[in-house]
C-alpha cells in the first residue's frame, strides 16, 4: 500500500468563510442610497423609492434608543421623505436578527419580501467562461444599451446613482442584433476579497444558450484581476432557473433577508 499527503485546495478554490455582518456591510456598500443617516448602529437609507434595499433601515447593532422610540424615529424620517418605512432584517445565520423580526411582527410590521444571499468561490465562476468571456463587453457605466435590457424601465438619475455606486463597479453586456437591446447584461461590484453579482438578465428568446454564465464568467475574471476571491449574490426564493445556475457554479445559501414595512 502507498499513500501521499493531499494538500488543501488553493484558497481561490474554496468557498468563503464569513459572518453575516461582513456580508451585510459588503452588500450594503454595493448598493448605496442617495441619502443616509445614522441612528446609533442603524443606518437609515433613502433613494427616492428606487428598490427597497436602498430605501430601508440596515440595523447592524443597537440604535441607541429603546426599540419603540427608534421605530418612531424611523417612521418619521421616511415620512418626511414621502416614503414607506422599511427595516431590512436577516435570518438563518449566526449573528442574524431573528429576535428583531419577532419584535417587528409583534408590533404589526408586515414582511413584504424575502430573498436569500448566496456565497461561493469566485474562481469557479470565472472557470465557466471557456472562451475567455468572448462576446461580453465590460464597461464602468450603464449605458443606454445596458439600460434597455435592465428590468426596471424608466431609470431615473437617482437609480443611475445607485447602480453606479460601490467601490469598483463593472457592467457587462452581450450585444444583441442590430438595433436590438443586448442579448444579456450583468453587474458586478468588487470590494476587497468580495465580488457581488446582480442584474444578470437575458433576452427571453435567447435563454438556455449560456449567456448568463458567460456574463458572470467575464465579470468574475475582471474581479479576480482586482484581487477578489469570494463571490456573493442575491436570489429570490421562487427563481428556480437562477438558483439552478448559481448552484451549478458552487454557490450556496448563507442567509435569508427580509423587508418589513411599517403599518
Amino acid at each position: 500500500m502507498a499513500g501521499k499527503v493531499v494538500p488543501a485546495a488553493p484558497a481561490r478554490r474554496r468557498g468563503p468563510a464569513t459572518s453575516y455582518e461582513e456580508l451585510a456591510r459588503v452588500s450594503a456598500r454595493s448598493w448605496r442610497p442617495v441619502e443616509s443617516e445614522r441612528l446609533g448602529d442603524w443606518e437609515l437609507r433613502a433613494a427616492s423609492g428606487f428598490t427597497r434595499r436602498a430605501n430601508s433601515v440596515l440595523p447592524l447593532g443597537d440604535p441607541g434608543l429603546p426599540l419603540d422610540e427608534a421605530l418612531t424615529v424611523v417612521r418619521r424620517w421616511y415620512g418626511e421623505r414621502g416614503l414607506p418605512a422599511y427595516v431590512q432584517t436577516a435570518t438563518g445565520a449566526e449573528g442574524t436578527q431573528e429576535l428583531l423580526c419577532a419584535e417587528l411582527e409583534e408590533r404589526g410590521w408586515t414582511r413584504e419580501v424575502t430573498a436569500e444571499l448566496w456565497v461561493g468561490g469566485l474562481a469557479p465562476v470565472a472557470d465557466q467562461g471557456d472562451t475567455g468571456g468572448g462576446g461580453v463587453v465590460l464597461s464602468r457605466e450603464a449605458d443606454e444599451a445596458w439600460l434597455s435590457r435592465y428590468q426596471r424601465k424608466g431609470v431615473s438619475e437617482v437609480a443611475l446613482r445607485v447602480l453606479g455606486s460601490g467601490p469598483s463597479v463593472w457592467f457587462a453586456t452581450v450585444p444583441g442584433g442590430e438595433g436590438e437591446p443586448p442579448a444579456a447584461i450583468g453587474r458586478c461590484v468588487v470590494d476587497g476579497r468580495w465580488a457581488g453579482f446582480g442584474a444578470v438578465e437575458v433576452d427571453p428568446a435567447q435563454r438556455r444558450r449560456g449567456l448568463a454564465t458567460a456574463v458572470m464568467a467575464a465579470l468574475a475574471e475582471r474581479a479576480l484581476e482586482e484581487g477578489a476571491s469570494a463571490a456573493w449574490l442575491q436570489v429570490e426564493a421562487d427563481n428556480a432557473a437562477a438558483r439552478a445556475l448559481y448552484a451549478g457554479t458552487g454557490f450556496a445559501a448563507h442567509h435569508s433577508y427580509h423587508h418589513y414595512r411599517s403599518v
